[in-house]
């Protein structure tokens, strides 16, 4: 395994934070002082210059417009637009549209690609992706009563869905539904790709989140589906395929989510130690100087470079021998660095004292939204299952549920 950074990488990594600091920082104390439809047009005015220096969706291949970087690369890439929350929306590599292009790329057919993919990956819409649902949890994705029923040359969607992230002003959701109730577990759900307006598919709300209802891209929705009729064209990939379908989606994702999470430790980070390095306790009596903000920042260091080196050598896994095949290694980076950036925020807010949990800084924006890293695309706990049964596996142990 070679991690080591070539000089094209280092280059392009210096050039994605220069572009950060000078067009994307700026605009952070705007975020959750107004609704993120007002910051739209200047995030649009940023877009156009990511594209013209070059930098427009570094994961996707160049045929699509972009910068056709291997998941490694993009790896490195990510974690550098995680320092910021605007980072990933202005390079057009955002959640959940990354993910919705990827399955797109994949298994889309050439008219889905050609009315779907590529306005997507121009950045001319968004998109969203539903398959929770309120009643039932999310750690069982293939427990749902949303269904989709076969009706001549259509089919017909009823059910309801919530934490469908950036349906509001979404141009189509990816939308899991139950199509075979009578197969095995796994082949029960298939996707569908369904026009936000359409008739039948109603946005109910914007679920308020840690105070904060959020609006557009910034927000998770509740969604209904009325006898809404859906061709049979808009079908993605085969059905039946819907679980093994998003679980293709969700294992580079994670590779995505985790590197963005690093960016945001080492944004912390960086914070922590120039808040310790230039507060006075008194005069001439550096916060710098206490030994628990020194271990704070010893511990910080240690946990994010190995936490970033976890990520790496998942991404290269899946790179050589495919998402199935690095199944534990993803589960692992899951929780464990989701629990990095939250420790390494915490601290970060802790040395800034009372300026830490104010909007003055982008910590308390961390804090609020990173929480959830724990819960989505898996709880902790369902991970740590998935690697503990792994491991007694090899001892052994096969009958471990």
């Amino acid at each position: 395994m070679d991690f080591s950074t070539s000089a094209d990488l280092q280059a392009l990594l210096a050039k994605v934070r220069g572009f950060l600091e000078r067009e994307v920082y700026p605009l952070e104390p705007r975020l959750g002082k107004q609704p993120f439809r007002e910051l739209v047009p200047d995030l649009h005015r940023v877009r156009e210059l990511v594209k013209t220096s070059g930098l427009w969706a570094p994961q996707l291949p160049k045929n699509y417009g972009g910068m056709g970087l291997c998941l490694l690369d993009f790896a490195r890439v990510g974690e550098e637009l995680g320092r910021s929350p605007l980072g990933h929306y202005v390079f057009n590599c955002q959640a959940p549209d990354a993910g919705n292009m990827e399955l797109l790329i994949e298994c889309g057919s050439d008219d889905q690609k050609r009315r779907w993919l590529e306005p997507l990956a121009r950045g001319d819409i968004r998109s969203c992706f539903a398959m929770t649902e309120p009643d039932f949890p999310g750690s069982n994705p293939v427990w749902m009563a949303t269904t989709a029923t076969r009706d001549g040359n259509f089919y017909i969607l009823n059910g309801r869905k919530w934490f469908a992230s950036s349906a509001d002003g979404a141009a189509f959701g990816v939308v899991m539904a139950i199509t075979n109730p009578d197969a095995e577990p796994h082949r029960r759900a298939s996707l569908f790709i369904v026009p936000t307006d359409m008739p039948g598919f109603h946005l109910v709300r914007n679920i308020p989140c840690m105070g904060h209802t959020g609006d557009d891209w910034d927000s998770h929705a509740e969604i209904t589906f009325t006898d809404c009729r859906v061709p049979l064209a808009n079908c993605l990939g085969d059905e039946g395929a819907g679980f093994s379908l998003a679980q293709a989606r969700l294992g580079p994702g994670r590779i995505h989510h985790c590197m963005r999470w690093i960016g945001v430790a080492e944004r912390a980070f960086d914070l922590m130690c120039q808040r310790a390095a230039t507060r006075e306790l008194a005069p001439g009596d550096k916060l710098a100087s206490r030994q628990t903000v020194q271990n704070w920042i010893a511990d910080s260091r240690a946990e994010i470079h190995a936490a970033r080196l976890m990520v790496l050598h998942a991404a290269w896994k899946i790179d050589r021998f495919g998402p199935k095949e690095a199944r534990e290694e993803v589960s692992l980076i899951k929780f464990s660095v989701a629990k990095t950036m939250m420790d390494v925020i915490d601290r970060a807010i802790q040395v800034h004292g009372a300026l830490g949990i104010s909007d003055d800084t982008v910590l308390s924006f961390f804090y609020r939204t990173g929480r959830a890293a724990r819960i989505y695309d898996g709880p902790d706990e369902v991970h740590k299952s998935v690697v503990a049964r792994h491991v007694l596996k090899r001892y052994g142990n096969r009958d471990v549920q």
